[in-house]
């Protein structure tokens, strides 16, 4: 134990040393140093979860100059790290081994670690582990200060829709505690118009929202901005869920252009008393409840930034440990993505992390298309719900 803290101690100084961009090299170098390691490497999940990219410490100087776009594949190990979350270490013929570590903070799968080893222990292996995990918090502390960690989970060239959506989005899009277990995604990642998701988490509720503008393009996203800065604005202001909604419903009759948005707040005590939410002509949840999927039947409010709307009701949900919810935008269900069998798909993945729901769910609304950009933007929200008592937590 006492060697773990001491090289963990070491890489967290390596990485405080270097530059923000230059944190991966300089973990890179201190995996070297202390394993004899011949290759490392850094592979970042894309902002949808279907490939990864790979940032080398031994190629170029550049970063631009040492990427690599690699498709998720069972075969590649990759793909079985970031669904198990775990280490993973193969036999390369006359070369010792390869390592794949999960990069992960508080359940957000940031990426892969990968190293050549000429041999390991147990013990080797443990450290390598405890270094990959060290790694996610020095990326999210340091990608506050560079464009390096945006640009390295971006496969696509994105619009300026696109650019100011992503702005919308929660920084990290899992999130894992003792009583749930979240993750959001949304599709088209390089064309986003109106979409949006959002969750925080405070000492006793965990508040999460699902909204679809009305709209195309920049306007839409103008849209957007209006939407999820009225909702976090009431939040922090320590609004209720019926002032919240009605924050964003008044911001856009006063600044939406005559639009509208579709949406649902909803709010979820962590002591479990209870789960309430607010609903603005949104499709209907989903929940996944031993084993059956079925609809959560809704009162449907009027849209917000419809004028004849009044003050917006407040439901109580049955939600109950064990649950899973499922939140999603129309652009799940419309034109080509009507083929998606959500229901099915769901029911397919009940054993799965909720980063795994999300990423199968928007890459079966992908494909629906046929290789064609989707004609609208596809959110979904996932969370299972463990209850107050469960204490379960995992260290990612």
């Amino acid at each position: 134990m006492a060697r773990d803290r001491i090289g963990l101690a070491e890489v967290l100084a390596a990485a405080e040393n270097a530059a923000p961009m230059d944190s991966l090299d300089a973990v890179a170098c201190n995996l070297r140093d202390r394993f004899g390691a011949r290759y490392v490497s850094f592979l970042f999940v894309d902002v949808v979860g279907r490939r990864l990219l790979r940032v080398s410490d031994t190629a170029g100087t550049a970063h631009e100059h040492r990427a690599e776009r690699v498709p998720l594949g069972d075969s590649s190990g990759y793909d079985e790290v970031l669904r198990t979350q775990k280490l993973v270490e193969t036999p390369e013929e006359g070369r010792g081994w390869r390592v794949l570590a999960p990069v992960t903070n508080r359940g957000d799968a940031i990426g892969v670690l990968e190293l050549f080893l000429t041999d390991v222990t147990r013990d080797v292996l443990e450290q390598v582990e405890e270094t990959a995990h060290a790694l996610a918090y020095i990326i999210v502390t340091d990608r506050r200060f560079t464009d390096f960690y945006h640009w390295g989970n971006r496969t696509t060239s994105v619009s300026l829709a696109a650019e100011i959506q992503r702005q919308l989005l929660p920084s990290a899009s899992s999130c894992e505690s003792a009583a749930f277990a979240l993750a959001g995604a949304l599709v088209p990642a390089s064309d986003i118009a109106g979409d949006t998701y959002d969750y925080s988490l405070d000492s006793d509720t965990l508040h999460l929202s699902v909204t679809d503008a009305m709209g195309h393009d920049v306007d839409a996203s103008l849209m957007a901005t209006l939407l999820v800065n009225a909702s976090r604005g009431a939040r922090r202001a320590g609004a209720d869920l019926l002032g919240q909604a009605a924050q964003v419903h008044h911001a856009l009759l006063s600044h939406g252009r005559r639009t509208f948005a579709t949406g649902q707040l909803l709010r979820i005590a962590l002591d479990g008393t209870r789960a309430q939410l607010v609903n603005a002509g949104h499709p209907w949840p989903l929940r996944l409840r031993d084993g059956e999927v079925g609809e959560v039947p809704l009162a449907v409010n009027m849209p917000f930034g419809v004028p004849m709307q009044g003050p917006y009701q407040v439901q109580n949900v049955d939600l109950r440990p064990g649950d899973r919810l499922v939140l999603y935008t129309d652009g799940m269900q419309e034109r080509e993505a009507e083929t998606v069998d959500l229901p099915g798909l769901i029911g397919a993945t009940a054993a799965g992390h909720p980063r795994e729901v999300v990423r199968t769910l928007v890459t079966a609304v992908a494909d629906a298309y046929d290789g064609c950009p989707p004609k609208d933007d596809a959110t979904v929200l996932c969370l299972d719900w463990h209850g107050p008592l469960s204490g379960r937590r995992t260290k990612t």
